[in-house]
């Protein structure tokens, strides 16, 4: 492969790094084409399967700021570069990979952090950002729901005691 080749491929690489939020390298040896193409459609539409090489890979990483990778780079190498959410294109992975013993997860990159092969199996066993969001959503209702019980039991509970209040005053003045 003639030079400027190897570096169009490493600058093309570089910003993937650099347009993801995060980045997961698998071993795909023993998957055929056809498995291969199941994959990439589980991953969803927010996510990019590539095949790689790992030298130009490990360079477009460094390139992009992302050291922690360097130990990765070893055997066939392919990276799920993720634009979306990161936990559903982590459960495709888990999923694809339990089907498929021969995909092994070596580990990735988030927002930053490096992530080790469990990380990413624990965010993909996490919900979607949306459940997430929508139980986050249900608890502050019922946090409000709560407090204006609460705001009015005050009014009510104020008017009870007004009201006792008055009926003893009118037995004590029945009384004399």
């Amino acid at each position: 492969m003639a030079r400027p080749d190897k570096a169009a491929a490493v600058a093309e690489l570089t910003d993937q790094f650099r347009n993801s939020s995060a980045a997961v390298l698998t071993e795909y040896r023993g998957l055929t084409v056809a498995q291969l193409k199941q994959l990439r459609r589980s991953l969803g539409e927010n996510a990019q399967y590539a095949v790689v090489k790992n030298t130009l890979t490990k360079i477009a990483a460094n390139e992009a700021g992302i050291t922690t990778l360097d130990d990765l780079f070893n055997g066939p190498t392919a990276v799920a570069f993720v634009t979306g959410d990161p936990v559903e294109s982590a459960k495709g992975l888990r999923d694809f990979a339990k089907d498929n013993p021969n995909l092994v997860i070596k580990g990735g990159v988030l927002d930053g952090k490096a992530l080790s092969a469990d990380e990413i199996k624990k965010l993909a066993d996490l919900e979607s950002r949306e459940v997430l969001l929508s139980k986050l959503a249900g608890a502050f209702k019922a946090k409000q729901s709560q407090a204006a019980s609460v705001f009015q039991a005050l009014p009510s509970k104020l008017v009870r005691t007004v009201d006792a209040l008055r009926a003893k005053q009118d037995e004590q003045g029945g009384a004399e």
